[in-house]
């Protein structure tokens, strides 16, 4: 899922369910491959178990300098709304802790409340109280990019 600043889920992928790694379900989704493709422009923020691409920037691993733990305190802070749209989103559908369904209709329920999550945002409806934080960072699976690296080099100099 990605998630704009209000916690609006502005993507689903949900068509792999079960213990498949989130970085590989990334990496096989239509966002991706037009993200890599050059046909939307801009970056998305992923956690450590994800590999630094162009366009998917993760935080350092042994942040040295006070610009590279300004950046990794700023991807925190930003990453965090996925983190709190996830929390809405299954305090607003408890049906979402323990499916008990087929892997198709799982993915099917997932994404009707990812939908009816944005409407109760969008409406502005009351936030329902959520459960303590859960981390939800990964191992990685996939090396980074090199320029991925690059890319968020260039983040780092520029906005220190």
């Amino acid at each position: 899922m990605i998630c704009d600043a209000a916690c609006i889920i502005t993507n689903v992928e949900a068509k792999s369910p079960g213990s498949i790694h989130d970085s590989r379900v990334f990496r096989s989704s239509t966002i991706s491959q037009r993200l890599s493709q050059g046909e939307f422009s801009g970056v998305v923020l992923g956690d450590k178990g994800y590999a630094c691409e162009m366009f998917l920037l993760t935080p350092l691993a042994d942040p040295q300098t006070a610009a590279q733990q300004a950046y990794n305190l700023a991807h925190a802070r930003t990453r965090a709304r996925i983190e709190m749209a996830f929390g809405l989103l299954k305090s607003r559908f408890q049906c979402l802790h323990h499916l008990r369904v087929t892997s198709d209709r799982a993915c099917d329920i997932t994404v009707a409340c990812t939908v009816l999550h944005n409407i109760a945002c969008l409406w502005k409806d009351r936030n329902p109280a959520v459960a303590p934080e859960i981390e939800w960072d990964n191992a990685a699976i996939f090396p980074d990019d090199i320029n991925g690296r690059l890319v968020r080099d260039q983040y780092i100099n520029h906005f220190r």
